[in-house]
């Protein structure tokens, strides 16, 4: 089976390693935590560890409360912020929150946890665009690998790409294993109710995706190698297949 081998960076930075999340709700928030718990296993393993900063212009309502992971205190409150203060004041760290979209400033890694295609295309043009890659440096500002989840009602999938396209290190990203621009989005628009948001997403389709994601997230940092660059999530008949390099 082929390994996809880290990129030497990635395994001994001279910083910490900044990670961009896009997009803070039913899978965001549940990539947060998986990410405050790689940081803390990875700072035990003697890696410098990771910065992260969030990205999300929305606000928490009612509906939000129980499938993401907000309370009713959270009510109001932009998402990043509220998401980014409690794992802060948790686990002692100084992440950073972005009330806004997504300002295109590269970091390490770009994870995507959005519901629209055109966060997604505006990261692939990013990818396409940088080439910190090519630089025989490397900073918090050099684009390495691109993480994307996505998910319907009970199905969904996972993809880890990379930036750099040198021999045998290159892992494909989700717009080259998917032709993004083709794919027709549904507007769903803000549910009432956490009974409404349920007919759209199930209870755990983000939790699950997020921790079987965040696991090949792990093994790309701790292990300095992966065999699976991704995988396909079928709640309805408890599926996954991972996706091969």
């Amino acid at each position: 089976m082929k390994k996809h081998i880290t990129h030497p960076y990635i395994i001994n930075p001279t910083h910490l390693l900044t990670i961009s999340v896009i997009g803070i709700g039913g899978t965001g928030t549940q990539v947060l935590s998986c990410l405050a718990r790689i940081n803390t296993g990875l700072i035990s393993l003697g890696h410098p560890g990771i910065h992260v900063i969030a990205y999300d212009s929305d606000i928490v309502s009612e509906s939000n409360i129980g499938r993401q992971m907000f309370s009713p205190t959270d009510l109001g409150v932009n998402k990043a912020i509220s998401s980014i203060t409690r794992i802060n004041r948790f686990f002692g760290f100084d992440w950073e929150a972005v009330p806004e979209n997504y300002n295109e400033k590269p970091s390490n890694f770009v994870i995507t946890c959005t519901d629209n295609i055109s966060s997604r295309i505006q990261v692939s043009n990013l990818f396409r665009k940088n080439t910190s890659f090519l630089n025989k440096s490397f900073d918090n500002n050099s684009l390495l690998y691109w993480l994307d989840f996505g998910n319907s009602k009970n199905i969904g999938q996972v993809v880890l790409g990379s930036a750099f396209h040198i021999g045998k290190l290159a892992l494909k990203n989700v717009d080259q294993l998917f032709d993004l621009k083709s794919i027709k989005e549904e507007d769903q628009g803000p549910s009432c109710s956490l009974a409404e948001a349920l007919t759209k997403q199930d209870m755990f389709i983000n939790s699950t995706l997020a921790q079987l994601g965040c696991n090949i997230l792990w093994k790309l940092i701790s292990k300095g190698q992966i065999e699976q660059h991704g995988l396909f999530l079928n709640l309805e008949t408890m599926n996954v297949k991972g996706i091969i390099i």
